[in-house]
């Protein structure tokens, strides 16, 4: 089980990890999820109910958009495709995640091997 330290780290890095994804290709919910649990080694396993909420945002906030795809006899899926402000976001993103990231690496230090 994820202790809460952990829980509240994904949670905050969620949406930059989804952004991030979109922007390398449109995707749908269910790539997302997989790639996400592949990318991590199975670290990050998240539920519908955890990515659809940030997906939502995301497009609210106007970084992603969204199309109904249909692919042959497959039902119709909902497809995310980045937008130019969804690429802005993340590269901000990145920037306060590095900064971040260096900070807080000056009061516990980096693990060396």
């Amino acid at each position: 089980m994820d202790s809460r330290f952990e829980r509240q780290l994904k949670r905050g890095a969620l949406e930059m990890l989804v952004l991030s994804l979109v922007c390398e290709k449109p995707a749908h919910g269910y790539e997302l999820l997989s790639e996400i649990a592949q990318r991590s080694g199975g670290a990050l396993t998240l539920k519908e109910g955890t990515l659809y909420p940030v997906l939502y945002r995301l497009e609210d906030d106007g970084c992603i958009v969204s199309e109904w795809s249909a692919s042959g006899r497959a039902a119709p899926k909902k497809v995310y495709r980045v937008t130019d402000a969804g690429r802005e976001e993340l590269a901000r993103e990145r920037r306060i995640w590095n900064s971040f990231c260096r900070m807080i690496n000056q009061f516990v230090g980096e693990e060396t091997p």
